[in-house]
């Protein structure tokens, strides 16, 4: 049996080790992203959550608001424990009303017991794709809209 066909266990093991090594290395490096389909999925959440407060309002004839933080990229529901956090790299922004129904409003979108809201406009994006949720202020309804690719 001549010993120079194939591989001895202990070259296949070094050659694992050093393929692992070099994974172990490169791996972090990697960029990682928030995919289109995930931002589109934090878009449903939001709409969802926006929905569910809206109807908490509606069935407990309440005033309820969905808070929104700048700070720590996070919508929360005034009905429930929903929350919704987002990733640094996606761009959160709001166009939210100053004031409604007389009083100070600026970091939540209010809905009242009658169906209707404050209204609002949140936007995600990353660079390529991007989502508007938008909150009619007379009827409260809930749309999300795509951003044009650019």
């Amino acid at each position: 049996m001549d010993r120079d066909d194939g591989f001895t266990s202990i070259e296949m093991v070094c050659t694992l080790a050093i393929v692992a090594l070099l994974a172990a290395v490169v791996m972090p490096m990697a960029p990682r992203a928030t995919s289109a389909a995930r931002l589109q999925g934090y878009a449903v959440e939001i709409a969802g959550l926006l929905k569910a407060d809206r109807n908490a309002a509606v069935e407990r004839h309440v005033l309820v608001s969905t808070y929104l933080s700048a700070d720590s990229r996070r919508v929360a529901s005034g009905s429930g424990r929903q929350s919704v956090d987002l990733p640094a790299d996606v761009a959160f922004d709001a166009t939210l009303a100053q004031s409604c129904d007389g009083r100070h409003v600026g970091a939540s979108i209010d809905f009242f017991p009658n169906g209707m809201s404050c209204g609002g406009t949140i936007g995600l994006g990353r660079p390529g794709v991007g989502y508007r949720i938008r909150v009619n202020w007379l009827t409260g309804g809930v749309e999300i809209v795509p951003l044009a690719k650019g």
